[in-house]
């Protein structure tokens, strides 16, 4: 696997990060089953709602190239403390991928956590349509 490009790449993305109101800049990088990464950063807006997650835009941007299949993500804001997903991005992730799904928790390139989606999100809410 590409962990070290996908961190590097968490790193660059934190850099493009729009946190006017919070100051608290975060970049994903998204890693799909076939080897590509797709970058995101939080992006806030005066109304915080209207406001989207680095890794929601990391995946929001490879959905909408036709990717469905993924291996990890990795996240990076702050250096000082290592950066998990918060429910929605959780839940977002569950849609797409299993609960071996890689998350890297990056502080900086040699300091980093992994863990599972299964571990961040055990019993995940799946939707089930009736016919």
């Amino acid at each position: 696997m590409k962990e070290k490009e996908l961190i590097k790449a968490a790193l660059a993305a934190r850099g493009n990060a729009y946190s006017r109101y919070s100051g608290f800049k975060v970049g994903a990088a998204l890693l799909t089953k076939d080897g590509k990464i797709y970058s995101g950063c939080n992006v806030e807006n005066g109304v915080f709602s209207a406001s989207v997650c680095a890794e929601r835009t990391a995946f929001y941007v490879a959905i909408a190239a036709g990717e469905r299949e993924f291996q990890a993500i990795a996240i990076a804001a702050d250096e000082t403390d290592y950066c998990y997903p918060c429910g929605i991005c959780r839940q977002v992730m569950a849609e797409f991928c299993g609960e071996d799904f890689l998350i890297y928790a990056v502080k900086n390139e040699a300091d980093y956590k992994v863990l599972t989606l299964g571990e961040l999100l055990p019993k995940a809410f799946h939707f089930t349509v009736k016919r």
